[in-house]
């Protein structure tokens, strides 16, 4: 694999590797800063929902592609055949399996939800709901908090000093942690944020944790290979258009859950007609519309790293800086599929299964990007997995032969 690998990148690697940096990543400072002016503008300003929806996803999913980097090190430093000193991330890459099963996970999860409002009392579920959102949401808000401004400020890193504590008893293996200064600071607005929240279910503050959910996901969790990536939307392609065309319940459990699991745009806001109050009207954007081609494209991304740093000692980082021959066009093609999703359900009035027009985009972009580049096989032979991971499968598949 570490062969393969390094053939691979040949001598365009070793090229693309000189325009590599690690200065600061300008780009990513300007899609924070104009995810932040969207979100905030959002509350006073009816900005169209296409240019809206459109502009806040490209944001989230650059950012949390950019913070998916520096999860290839150790994968680096096993290919260039030095010690590894990076820490094992606790996520394992997902396999051909897990991705093939995933439709049918995410199925019984939705419709385990369905059942709960159509059979239970919704504003309990609803609660429940919340108070799991609420909580896990100070720790994703947390992380974006910190990683957005909190860090700089308090001039922190990964290599900063650490407080808390951490132990391993029994049967519950790691318990604790340690955590930089800034990441203990974050906390706070963190837990003020989703306080504010529970009390309020405000579409603002839904859009926060929203947000803090996606690009945690982005960021943390690996697809693998390029095939296990193909395999994983393909599958929720047919999953999607099932749910939306083929059934209610889709659509129901997204206009039921009262959570963070969707972004709201708004397209009209409260007003007093005739001394009556008339709610706004808002525009939905499911979460895993942004998460699932998310994590999609930020594997691209880390492909061309791979394909620009393999041969050089360089570590990646979020400002790293290198040529982007696959993710250009991918990021490209997600938001025309995504304004050609709103386009369709702006003319027929109706609810449209998003990645019915995402998925095509992203795969066609990426592998077209690939073929006209000349490195189709590097694309499909690229695997994050763990050396160890891989040498464990092959083991598998040699006993149960």
């Amino acid at each position: 694999a570490r062969q393969t690998q390094r053939k691979l990148m040949g001598d365009k690697g070793a090229t693309s590797a000189a325009g590599a940096g690690a200065g600061t990543n300008k780009m990513l400072v300007l899609c924070y800063a104009g995810l932040f002016t969207f979100w905030a503008a959002s509350f006073k300003v009816l900005i169209p929902v296409p240019v809206n929806v459109i502009a806040q996803t490209f944001f989230i999913i650059y950012i949390g592609c950019c913070h998916s980097l520096p999860s290839l090190n150790r994968r680096l430093e096993q290919m260039r055949g030095g010690e590894v000193t990076e820490e094992k991330e606790g996520e394992a890459a997902l396999t051909a399996k897990e991705a093939a099963w995933f439709p049918i996970y995410g199925s019984a999860m939705l419709f385990s939800l369905y059942v709960a409002f159509k059979f239970f009392d919704k504003d309990t579920v609803n609660l429940l709901l919340s108070v799991y959102f609420s909580l896990i949401g100070v720790f994703t808000l947390a992380g974006l908090f910190d990683k957005g401004f909190i860090s700089s400020l308090m001039g922190t890193g990964p290599s900063s000093k650490r407080y808390g504590y951490e132990t391993d008893l029994p049967v519950l293996g790691p318990v604790g942690g340690k955590f930089t200064a800034s990441e203990w600071i974050s906390v706070l607005p963190a837990a003020a944020v989703a306080g504010a929240y529970f009390k309020t279910k405000h579409w603002m503050l839904n859009n926060l944790l929203g947000i803090a959910f996606s690009v945690s996901g982005i960021e943390s969790i690996s697809l693998g290979s390029y095939k296990v990536g193909a395999i994983l939307l393909c599958g929720l392609f047919f999953y999607d258009i099932f749910w939306v065309f083929g059934t209610e319940v889709m659509v129901s459990v997204a206009k039921g859950v009262d959570g963070p699991i969707k972004l709201l745009f708004p397209r009209t806001f409260t007003s007093i007609v005739d001394g009556e109050e008339v709610k706004g009207e808002f525009s939905m954007l499911g979460l895993g519309d942004i998460v699932i081609p998310g994590i999609f494209i930020a594997m691209i991304l880390r492909f061309d790293a791979m394909r620009a740093v393999s041969q050089t000692a360089q570590k990646l980082n979020v400002h790293t800086t290198f040529p982007i021959p696959t993710f250009a066009p991918t990021m490209l093609f997600y938001s025309l599929g995504l304004g050609t999703t709103l386009w369709v359900m702006f003319q027929f009035q109706a609810a449209q299964p998003a990645l019915l027009y995402l998925v095509p985009a992203c795969l066609s972009s990426s592998l077209g990007a690939a073929v006209i580049g000349g490195y189709t096989k590097e694309l499909f032979a690229y695997s994050e997995e763990d050396e160890e991971e891989e040498e464990k499968k092959k083991a598998g598949e040699g006993k149960s032969d």
